[in-house]
């Protein structure tokens, strides 16, 4: 079994809403100093198999076919041991 983590975050320059209700909300929680927040998503995916360069592949393609908007975000694949 092959367990890995995909972290999607919105490219530079794209807009985040979300980030910027965030950042507004700790400020008015207390939390000063908090230059920019910037919100994201988190995926865990458990794979059958032990062959970590074609899990590499197919956890890319599903990125690129179905988690990840390519236009605004980029992705990182990680595989966790």
């Amino acid at each position: 079994m092959i367990k890995a983590r995909i972290t999607v975050t919105l490219k530079n320059g794209v807009l985040d809403p979300q980030g910027k209700a965030i950042e507004g909300g700790l400020a008015s929680l207390g939390f000063d100093g908090v230059g920019s927040v910037r919100q994201g998503k988190v995926f865990d995916v458990e794979l059958d198999g032990d062959d970590a360069n074609k899990s590499e592949r197919d956890l890319k393609a599903m990125c690129e076919k179905l988690l990840v908007n390519t236009v605004i975000e980029d992705y990182a694949v990680e595989i966790v041991v």
